[in-house]
């Protein structure tokens, strides 16, 4: 772990101050059916097509409709994921397209888990317990994180200082925030879920670009095998490897 920064806040130090130790590699959901729909009844404005994503897919918008929630969502993530002297931050390891695949395929609309009521407070064991969607709590959160800020400090929270940003999220965190359908910690919880799983997960998926997440772990991602590295006395150092590496025939 990084040291503590006194006037810019760390990857390390946020966590911490959120008590959340990240551990191993969090790996990310199987994409289920892309369904896209966003069930809340937000406008149908289609996020602006760049250079950048025109030929990289993972880098194509699959589940948001308004460029405005979606930087609202890329700046959420910078700050629970920020970039710092160990590596790469959320936005450039891609995290925010990670969750919108997610959002727009089975995971998003809870497709294998059971969404009927009744709806009671439950407990950390009990999973996911909120009667909106993966993709509306989403929405919702992302909503109320501008509508926060702007009661706040009168602005959205992409164009707040960082230290203003974190009060919003820690506030969030602290089930201070009244949202519609669910809880303000419920929100963050499964933002800060997201996040993490988009920044070790396959590269794949979407996030972890050029697999920048698991070379700040040292982590080797998907090995065919560890024949010539088993008998080895001393920690080997592997360049990491992905999915995609297996399937180029």
């Amino acid at each position: 772990m990084a040291e503590e920064q006194e006037q810019k806040i760390s990857r390390r130090r946020f966590i911490k101050n959120t008590g959340y130790v990240a551990g191993g590699a969090i790996g990310g959901g199987i994409l289920g059916s892309l369904l896209g729909t966003n069930m809340l009844g937000t406008e149908q404005e289609t996020a602006p097509e760049t250079a950048d994503n025109r030929n990289n897919y993972n880098r194509a918008l699959m589940y948001f409709k308004r460029r405005e929630d979606f930087n609202t969502l890329s700046a959420a993530t910078e700050r629970i994921f920020p970039e710092d002297d160990n590596g790469p931050g959320a936005v450039a390891l891609g995290v925010p397209y990670f969750i919108d695949h997610q959002l727009a395929s089975g995971y998003g609309h809870n497709d294998r888990e059971y969404m009927q009521g009744p709806f009671y407070p439950g407990t950390d064991y009990q999973g996911y317990q909120t009667r909106l969607q993966r993709h509306e709590l989403f929405m919702v959160g992302i909503r109320a994180l501008n509508d926060e800020s702007r009661k706040r400090f009168d602005g959205s929270f992409v164009d707040l200082e960082g230290e203003q940003q974190d009060e919003i999220l820690t506030e969030f965190e602290n089930n201070g925030v009244a949202i519609k359908g669910a809880t303000s910690s419920t929100f963050f919880e499964e933002l800060k879920s997201a996040t993490l799983a988009g920044a070790y997960a396959d590269p794949l998926y979407g996030g972890n670009a050029d697999m920048e997440g698991w070379r700040m772990k040292e982590f080797p991602g998907s090995q065919m095998s560890y024949t010539e590295q088993i008998d080895s006395e001393e920690f080997v150092e592997i360049e990491p490897d992905a999915l995609t590496s297996h399937t180029n025939f």
